[in-house]
């Protein structure tokens, strides 16, 4: 066997948390809490299949749609991105400064490729996506963790690791963080937009969970204050229209979109036509509106359910997010239960869940009593009979340690 690649070892750890992480959504018999998936009945099937009959009723335009496209993507999308998820939030873009990708996960590899090389610094959130860290990681990046409170990164430490170990990169989910559902502060979007311009560090805002809102205010981007194009912009559309349809986009400097066109192309060549094609037209014929709200109903619902479980069946001393939107909350038991050993136990109560500790880079037993519940992708009824099961297999955990 030819010796692999050093980078197989420097993403070893991330690798296996996000390994379990799809296991956790993949057993029918399980009541699961761990994956970030959409509610499948959100799907708009039915008007997927009129736009596609339409279309490929259409020779040039069928004969388009199965043809080899453009590596930034097919123009229709790109204004849709502008005109429907960029503007509404106050950034003003162009279709030029704008490339679809093949889902929101892209957009990192992408930048890692443009931007990264071995042994450079990239500032994280605590916790943070496990699933960016495997891809920096991948491309021999030092992963370092920044302070964070109850309202997200704190600038005070970002500054100073700044200016401490010069980073390349900040990556930040500011709007319903993935993994702990928190949303950070206008103030802080904006001191964070200045220090990236200050400091000349690439911040990359990713943003896949915005449009979920389902109480509080809305906030503008971070690069809605970027002046300098410090700020790069990655959005997805695989919670407000299909994850299977894998599309995502990023906003960014003409110069920067210049050297990601470059990379797309030495990497995939191009986004699916069909499918870009496909979501253009349902945007474009006014079906999102409609679409948005019925899906922000639908979660706000499941939230509110979660969130009332968690107080009713988990143990005295609990402590747990309630997000404004997105598909996540997370939570911290008292005592000395850890999640990791807790999950091995949890699959004989058939109901599952991500643990903590894999979410945070810093290591050191940081999280091991905290984890990641998921609500996007499970009825009311199930989330109450899981959380119950849930809430069950902690008490006997607790009372098994003492």
């Amino acid at each position: 066997m030819p010796k692999f690649a050093q980078r197989m070892t420097t993403m070893e750890k991330s690798a296996r948390v996000v390994e379990k992480l799809f296991k956790s959504m993949t057993s029918p018999e399980t009541i699961s809490f761990g994956g970030g998936a959409p509610a499948k009945e959100l799907f708009p099937t039915k008007i997927l299949q009129e736009i596609s009959y339409e279309l490929f009723g259409a020779p040039q335009q069928g004969q388009r749609m199965l043809q080899y496209g453009s590596p930034e993507g097919e123009r229709e999308l790109r204004e849709v991105v502008a005109q429907f998820l960029l503007e509404p939030k106050g950034v003003c873009a162009v279709p030029e400064d704008i490339m679809i990708v093949n889902g929101g996960l892209e957009t990192m590899n992408l930048i890692c490729q443009v931007f990264i090389d071995p042994g450079d610094v990239i500032l994280v959130e605590s916790p943070t996506f496990v699933h960016c860290v495997e891809i920096f990681e991948m491309f021999q990046a030092k992963c370092v963790a920044v302070e964070s409170d109850e309202q997200g990164l704190c600038m005070d430490d970002v500054e100073q690791k700044i200016r401490e170990l010069h980073p390349k990169m900040v990556y930040v989910i500011p709007t319903f963080q993935n993994p702990s559902g928190k949303t950070l502060p206008l103030e802080r979007r904006r001191k964070l937009a200045e220090l990236g311009s200050r400091y000349d560090v690439l911040i990359l805002e990713d943003d896949p969970y915005r449009d979920l809102r389902y109480s509080g205010e809305e906030l503008p981007p971070i690069q809605a204050f970027d002046a300098t194009g410090h700020t790069v912009l990655a959005g997805s559309f695989s919670k407000i229209f299909s994850p299977g349809a894998r599309l995502g986009y990023v906003h960014a400097s003409p110069a920067i979109i210049a050297k990601l066109y470059n990379a797309k192309t030495a990497t995939n060549s191009q986004t699916s036509t069909l499918i870009q094609l496909l979501c253009a037209e349902f945007f474009r014929r006014g079906y999102f509106p409609a679409h948005l709200e019925r899906v922000i109903d639908l979660y706000r619902e499941r939230r509110d359910v979660m969130i009332q479980c968690i107080d009713r069946f988990f143990p005295a001393g609990t402590r747990r997010t309630f997000p404004d939107g997105g598909l996540f909350t997370w939570v911290e038991l008292p005592g000395g239960i850890n999640t990791t050993e807790l999950l091995e136990q949890a699959w004989s109560y058939q109901v599952a869940f991500m643990p903590g500790e894999g979410f945070f880079v810093e290591g050191n037993g940081k999280g091991t009593n905290c984890m990641r519940l998921s609500f996007g992708n499970v009825s009311p009824e199930n989330i109450r009979v899981g959380m119950e099961r849930l809430g069950r297999l902690i008490a006997d955990a607790a009372q098994g340690a003492n």
